[in-house]
Parts: C-alpha cells; structure tokens; sequence
C-alpha cells in the first residue's frame, strides 16, 4: 500500500505515535496488552466492519480516503480496490477484534470482569476536527455507556487531581468503535478511550521524537483507578 500513499500521506500523519512505549509500564500492572501494528491507511482498527460514521462531524473512516486535514491519502489511480480492502478486513480487521474478544473472555472468566482501556493519541491542532486546541487529556465512555458509574467518577477523580494537563470526558471524542463494542458493564465488561494530545508526549514537529517521561505520571494512576485486574487494550 506504501507505493499509492499520497505525498501528504507517506511521512504517516494521523498516526498514534509510541503508544506502546509510552504504556510499556502496564504489564508491570498485570495487564493484558494487545498492539495494533498496522497503519490506519491499510484499514482502521477502531472503526466498525460497516464503515457506518461515529460521529456527525468531519472524521474519517474504515478506509480512509483522505488524512485529518482532508488532504487524499492515496495518488491519483492508487486507491485500494474492494478486493484488497475486502482482503485487509478477513485478515487484519477480523483476527484483531477476535483477539479482543478471546482475551476480554479470559479475563472476565478469570476475574469475575474484564476492564478494556483503549490507548490512541492525536495532534494537538486539527482544524478540520476541532476548533483550537485539544485537551490535553481526552477520555471517552460513549457518554457513560460503556463503564460503570463509578469508573468514570474514577477516572475523573485522577484527572481532577492533578493541575498539570488540561482534560474532558466524552467531550469531542466519545470513543471509536473498539470502546462502543466491546463497553458493557452489565455483561461486567468495561471499556474507555482515551485520547490523549501528542505534544503531551512527543514532538509534533516531523522529528516525532518522543518525550521520556512526559505524561506517565498521570498515565499510571489513571491505570491504577481500578483496585481490581486490568484488562486488555
């Protein structure tokens, strides 16, 4: 797919940069990890198999068609095929979201209850997606559907607790499709988004350098909301 990005596309924007080295400490926590490896441009992990649209606003899809400043992602002519795309779905898209499926069975059967926290980060500044910049710190519960009551008064008990990062619940991003699917705290499955604001962590210059240490501090405790097991994301 590499040889049909456009230009704009091929240094690899709107991608969620280090995510596992800045959560690399969750495993000490007894977490299940599962890392998406493939870009966004092949097919989008968190967005639903039907590519029906999340939000009401500009935002991009199973198959993104043009990057976040609606810049096209592909040349002229190179645009995917529905065979390849159909391709990406059988292989990448399906065994990833059976792999969530399988661990969140595990670990509810191990636990009693699973707790999935969804790890993505964005630019700061997208003007295409919102006006001015992004909190700091951008948690989603698909407006409190898919946690308990009492993990969102959790979550908000650490952000609150510190003076450091800017943040909002289910404000612009209420969670993707993974937090939407898999949140059900009846069945004693729980899931939260969060997204959190690149320049927290890295540099958002084309360096992309990753800043160590920035933002764990609140990383960790907000992991350590919950007294029981962590869960997979």
């Amino acid at each position: 797919m590499e040889a049909g990005l456009s230009e704009a596309a091929r240094g690899l924007p709107d991608t969620d940069w280090h995510i596992p080295l800045l959560y690399d400490f969750v495993r000490d926590l007894g977490a299940s990890v599962l890392i998406g490896r493939y870009s966004r441009f092949v097919v989008d992990l968190n967005r639903p198999p039907d590519n029906q649209p999340l939000y009401t606003s500009a935002t991009t899809g199973l198959f993104p068609e043009t990057l976040f400043d609606g810049t096209p992602t592909f040349a002229p002519g190179k645009t995917p095929d529905d065979t390849a795309r159909q391709g990406y779905i059988d292989q990448i898209w399906q065994p990833y979201h059976q792999q969530i499926q399988q661990e969140l069975a595990r670990l509810k059967a191990q636990h009693g209850y699973a707790l999935l926290f969804d790890a993505h980060s964005i630019a700061s500044e997208i003007p295409r997606l919102f006006d001015g910049r992004l909190p700091d710190i951008n948690i989603g519960t698909n407006d409190g559907a898919s946690c308990t009551p009492a993990m969102s008064a959790a979550l908000e008990a650490v952000c609150a607790a510190q003076n450091d990062y800017s943040w909002v619940i289910n404000g612009r991003f209420k969670g993707g499709y993974i937090t939407r699917a898999y949140g059900q705290p009846q069945q004693q499955i729980e899931a939260v988004q969060l997204e959190l604001a690149q320049l927290n962590y890295m540099d958002e210059t084309p360096t992309l350098r990753l800043a160590a240490g920035a933002c764990r501090p609140v990383a960790e405790r907000a992991e350590g909301t919950d007294p029981r097991h962590a869960g997979a994301g």
